[in-house]
């Protein structure tokens, strides 16, 4: 038996009957929302007639969403703002985006929508090869952060037993991992990592747990080749990426088959890679900015919604048998991250990149500051207990950085645990002339 007929006939549609199932999909959304006085506004100031369009063929005539218009409507008409599909009280669910760059976006959903996006998160189980039988353990503190209450949810719905870590300490949370032996952890990359380095400084075997899979998401070290490796050589363990946003859902995955890949969830969502100035359709292998329209949210839905996620798309059968186009190496960047540094565009992921392929660097943290009317990128590193000679790594750091970005970087040593260390997505990257 292939791998693809294991697979939900939807994960496996060829491409004209997968376009036809996003347009009945999306002109039944469309319907939804003439009730929606955000969107009823949106579609009249641009002029479109709902019964007028050919869809999935008309896309590109409807507006664009931006998180900008979100949270000035919400600013308007607070706490929730007009984009909404049904009456206040039909809503069951509220989370909020995680604020790292301005004003939060609080989100709500109904019963319906909020299974909606469980079905999505399933998807990122089947491609983890998790299951029933399977234990699942998050070590976090929840909150209002939409992705694990979400994965939580799935897990419980497709028979795992999922266990919560909130309000533990590290290494209480590493106890319980090597006493109640669960198969799965779901966490972020940076958490992953951090785990680690508690399990060695406290002698702990976590290579000898029972966990088989890390699936990561809120941070792009998922789909890193230097951050993915030191997890699973660190836990033993493969580790599955995916990504996802509070106003959309779990978006994207990553399939056993195929590392450094994410399969957009085709069936769910409409998904365009376009030129972020131009908004045009970029070709496969073109960097674009990834804007996605979601088939099924409607109680909280989005039009196509510009992500800031910087991809590259790729269409090539996988070895899975998913039908569903693909992102080489994940997000590779945030179009907002973007800081111009005398001259050079530098993203946050590219110094992670080259931070994480020395093993000898536990924690580093970048500053980007103005020197007169130029920014300077400056780095600190932590060095891991025992490392022989830390001048000569933070040579060999700048050496690379240099090599990788084009730019001279001071490289700073630290003292062990001087850097802070993050549960959730981690803030690593500090512009000092602007509120990150």
């Amino acid at each position: 038996m292939s791998l693809a007929t294991l697979l939900p006939s939807e994960e496996r549609l060829g491409r004209d009957a997968l376009a036809s199932l996003q347009g009945e999909r999306l002109a039944a959304l469309l319907e939804r929302l003439r009730g929606n006085s955000f969107y009823a506004r949106k579609l009249e100031a641009a002029g479109v007639r709902i019964e007028a369009l050919r869809l999935p063929q008309d896309l590109a005539q409807l507006p664009f969403t931006t998180k900008d218009e979100l949270v000035a409507d919400q600013a308007a008409h607070p706490p929730w703002g007009t984009a909404l599909s049904e009456p206040l009280a039909s809503y069951t669910r509220y989370c909020q985006t995680s604020s790292t760059t301005g004003q939060p976006l609080r989100w709500i959903d109904t019963n319906e929508s909020w299974q909606w996006l469980l079905e999505c998160w399933k998807a990122v189980y089947r491609a983890a090869r998790v299951g029933p039988g399977d234990r699942v353990f998050f070590p976090f503190s929840f909150g209002p952060f939409l992705g694990f209450w979400a994965a939580f949810d799935a897990g419980s719905q497709i028979g795992a037993h999922c266990v919560p870590g909130g309000g533990l300490s590290s290494a209480m949370r590493l106890s319980l991992i090597e006493s109640l032996g669960p198969s799965v952890v779901c966490c972020t990359p940076t958490y992953a990592l951090h785990l680690a380095e508690v399990a060695a400084a406290e002698a702990r075997p976590l290579r000898e747990c029972r966990v088989r899979v890390v699936i990561v998401a809120g941070e792009p070290g998922g789909s890193i080749p230097a951050t993915r490796e030191r997890i699973e050589q660190s836990w033993g363990a493969r580790v599955i990426d995916h990504h996802g946003l509070t106003e959309v859902g779990p978006l994207s995955f990553e399939c056993w088959e195929a590392p450094g890949f994410l399969h957009l969830n085709e069936s769910r969502f409409v998904c365009e890679v376009l030129d972020p100035q131009s908004l045009r359709p970029v070709p496969d292998g073109a960097r674009g900015e990834l804007v996605v329209t979601s088939l099924g949210r409607s109680a909280s839905p989005v039009l196509r919604y510009r992500t800031g996620d910087i991809v590259v798309r790729r269409s090539e059968p996988c070895a899975c048998g998913r039908t569903w186009v693909r992102l080489e190496g994940g997000i590779l960047a945030r179009a907002d991250d973007m800081v111009n540094v005398r001259g050079v565009n530098v993203y946050p992921a590219a110094v992670e990149a080259v931070l994480r392929s020395f093993p000898e660097v536990v924690e580093f943290r970048s500053t980007v500051s103005r020197s007169a009317e130029l920014r300077t990128l400056s780095i600190e590193i932590e060095p891991a207990a025992g490392s022989p000679d830390g001048s000569a790594l933070a040579a060999a750091v700048g050496r690379r950085l240099r090599e990788a970005l084009g730019l001279s970087v001071p490289v700073k040593l630290v003292a062990p645990q001087a850097l802070p260390r993050f549960e959730m997505k981690a803030r690593r990257f500090v512009v000092e002339d602007e509120a990150r």
